[in-house]
């Protein structure tokens, strides 16, 4: 159901390691809970974000919610076209709709991030 080639937060955000930097969106699970997604707030490059901690914020026609970092570094890339098509995150969320790209500072943090099984079976656990 999750991409295998990947990690996942208890916050529901993915994350895909790419040459020691980390590709970062929603799952489609929190994009189908968020609904129609209106607005993406996503930091600047260069800005330095802490695991755990919140690094933007999405709006959907239901609900605000902050996006949790799920590693520490310092962002190095934005996708600016979420930012400007936010619906982007609604129709392709594992890949068009990624977020930002970090260079990660605690690489160790990868460890304590979810597989797909694992997250699959949080996922199932939060629908009853």
């Amino acid at each position: 159901m999750f991409p295998t080639d990947r990690r996942y937060s208890r916050d529901h955000e993915w994350a895909q390691k790419e040459n020691g930097r980390v590709r970062i969106g929603i799952t489609s699970f929190a994009a189908e809970r968020l609904s129609d997604v209106v607005f993406v707030e996503l930091p600047k490059a260069g800005a330095e974000v802490r695991a755990g901690q919140a690094f933007g914020a999405i709006e959907s026609v239901k609900a605000a919610s902050d996006l949790y970092a799920p590693v520490s570094g310092s962002v190095v890339e934005i996708n600016q076209a979420v930012v400007e098509r936010p619906e982007t995150i609604n129709q392709d969320p594992h890949g068009e709709a990624w977020m930002v790209v970090i260079a990660m500072s605690v690489p160790e943090e990868w460890n304590h991030l979810l597989d797909a099984e694992a997250y699959e079976a949080l996922v199932g656990a939060e629908q009853t």
